[in-house]
């Protein structure tokens, strides 16, 4: 049978739209698991890539020391927490947030392929949304094999951690994700609400994204590097605006492996993105005033959730809410750019 078109059920992109929205609060959760496995160094702990079998966790303590064997060969145990003392108990700990970070990114594949295919079968996709459906879906599947990547970079060698820049595409597909799934979401529902063609891509949405991503990128390298316990101090670091950093390298290779450059950067850009957000939502408050009133909440609260991770040395749970905020922020600029492109 031929799928149905849109118009004879016009309820179905705002149904669509909705899952979509439950997707992306899920992606939002899994940046938040994302960023406690990384703090808790708990990412190196499952050493083999299994997308079936390895969503069941070991069920007998003969089963807990083969997965404790596996790691004990990894250059982060000989090289820090074996000398550090860890024993079975403590390898539980971290075991457990890398086994449900990989855990929940099998219940997001789940909750997005079973409804598309379900809406697929029904006729309910309105047309000219399947591809970009489809390109979600693969985007999902190209987190797992860039997460497994970075995990595998971690495990070369006498490695004591994951590549920084596996760990920044790793987490900006994420937030690449996130923000695709909230402008289809939003475009159908303007398609169910009002009928109106889907939003365009504009040159304010074009150069603040642009900073926006550096931004991310340059946060992504801090957590990746540790940068973030390179000062604990604001606004100063080392006691000194710009802090000492090795350029023997180049600038370059400072830029992109320096820890203290790295944090310098991310810590002042941040207000290059500060205002490149203010003046958007100063477009954007004219056509869809609660996106601004978001924007603007989610930027301030990120400026002072990033001056408490540096100041509490990196409390866990600030530097967690510091990561969800920015995915949260990401998702508020997609919606903000979907605000002006309805206008253009």
């Amino acid at each position: 049978m031929a799928p149905k078109p849109h118009s004879s059920a016009p309820s179905r992109p705002i149904a669509i739209a909705n899952w979509l929205l439950v997707v992306a609060a899920l992606v939002v959760l899994m940046v938040a698991v994302g960023g406690i496995t990384r703090l808790t160094e708990s990412g190196l702990s499952i050493t083999q890539w299994k997308p079936i079998t390895g969503a069941i966790p070991p069920l007998s303590e003969a089963a807990w020391q083969a997965e404790f064997d596996l790691y004990r060969r990894t250059g982060e145990y000989i090289n820090v927490t074996g000398p550090a003392g860890m024993d079975l108990a403590a390898f539980k700990f971290i075991y457990f947030w890398e086994w449900f970070h990989r855990l929940l990114g099998r219940v997001i594949g789940l909750a997005f392929a079973v409804p598309l295919a379900w809406f697929w079968v029904k006729g309910a996709i309105p047309q000219g949304y399947r591809h970009r459906l489809v390109a979600l879906l693969a985007l999902g599947g190209l987190q797992g094999v860039f997460g497994w990547f970075m995990v595998r970079s971690g495990l070369a060698g006498t490695m004591t951690d994951v590549s920084h820049f596996w760990l920044s595409i790793h987490l900006l597909t994420a937030f690449f994700t996130l923000g695709g799934l909230v402008w289809t979401a939003l475009d159908l529902r303007q398609l169910g609400l009002e009928d109106r063609p889907r939003s365009r891509w504009t040159v304010t949405a074009s150069w603040v994204g642009a900073i926006l991503f550096v931004q991310l990128l340059l946060g992504a390298w801090v957590a990746g590097l540790n940068a973030g316990l390179a000062s604990d101090t604001w606004p100063l670091m080392q006691g000194r605006l710009v802090p000492e950093f090795d350029a023997t390298g180049g600038m370059v290779h400072a830029l992109t492996h320096d820890p203290f450059l790295i944090h310098f950067v991310h810590r002042w850009w941040a207000w290059i993105a500060f205002v490149a957000l203010i003046v958007m939502a100063r477009r954007v408050k004219p056509i869809a005033r609660p996106a601004a009133i978001t924007i603007n909440a989610l930027l301030g609260t990120q400026i002072l959730l990033g001056i408490a991770t540096v100041m509490s040395g990196v409390e866990l749970w600030l530097a967690v809410a510091h990561q969800v905020v920015g995915a949260l922020l990401t998702a508020s600029f997609a919606w903000g750019a979907h605000a002006l492109g309805r206008k253009a």
